[in-house]
């Protein structure tokens, strides 16, 4: 069973997309490539491939790699009616063993945001290696989770979490979650794409009650599965976002870090 598995619906509809700015960081990647191709690691319900589809040209193709099918033919649901003339290719497996078979496969940019903690990192940057072009980026992203945000709102909910499930975080079917032994920053440094820029870029976000419960139906963390009884756990959860929301609306005022690595001597 996959660790997301049967979420794909609260994925899709509750996970942020990214900001405009990085957005428009990651399109200037493929400026100059005639038919950009984007290749998409952890790519669950196509949440990078949805943000990006605006900034792309009618040429572009898209490679989303995902271990969990469900998500894929969710996010081809999503995609389809704005694909147009671009096209996009599903891969439902691990994306350390992603082996492109079309002959002189190259990807002009490579991405995986908020999925690199769950990967052994040296395979899969090994991998980019083999499969990305020359001139290739890879771009490291995320911007954390509401269990790590520290709004009022936010300590309170995990709190409130954690009343229920004990003080670790959970990792779904996994058990507890983990820190990564060491800093992505090394992770990329230790590969062939070690010449590495940090972009920061603030974001502010504005959830809902109903939406931050769905989106904890989508987590590692707070899926309804982990709950003895989710109901005991899902209404004192939305009295609490009730009281703490603002006109209806709670902010998440955070920072979104995109790690661009490329091989050493190819220009920016």
């Amino acid at each position: 069973m996959s660790l997301f598995d049967s979420v794909d619906r609260h994925y899709a509809r509750y996970r942020p997309r990214l900001p405009d700015q990085v957005v428009q960081l990651l399109a200037r990647e493929l400026v100059g490539a005639a038919a950009p191709r984007l290749l998409d690691l952890g790519a669950g319900t196509g949440q990078v491939a949805l943000s990006m589809l605006p900034a792309l040209p009618r040429t572009a193709h898209l490679d989303l790699v995902d271990q969990d099918g469900g998500m894929l033919r969710t996010a081809l649901d999503e995609l389809r009616p704005h694909l147009g003339e671009r096209t996009a290719t599903v891969h439902a497996l691990p994306a350390e063993e992603f082996a492109p078979t079309q002959p002189g496969y190259q990807a002009d940019l490579v991405t995986c945001c908020r999925a690199f903690h769950w990967m052994d990192r040296p395979v899969v940057l090994a991998m980019a290696d083999r499969v990305a072009a020359p001139h290739a980026a890879v771009a490291i992203m995320g911007d954390g989770s509401l269990w790590t945000h520290k709004a009022e709102w936010t300590v309170a909910l995990r709190t409130l979490i954690q009343s229920h499930l004990g003080e670790d975080r959970r990792a779904g079917t996994t058990g507890t979650y983990r820190e990564p032994g060491r800093r992505y920053e090394d992770d990329l440094a230790g590969s062939a794409f070690s010449d590495i820029a940090e972009h920061r870029i603030p974001f502010n976000r504005a959830w809902t009650p109903r939406s931050v419960l769905g989106y904890l139906r989508s987590t590692s963390f707070a899926r309804p599965d982990l709950f003895t009884d989710h109901a005991a756990f899902e209404e004192p959860a939305e009295d609490l976002l009730l009281r703490h929301a603002q006109d209806g609306v709670l902010h998440e005022d955070g920072v979104f870090t995109v790690l661009l690595a490329r091989r050493p001597g190819v220009a920016r």
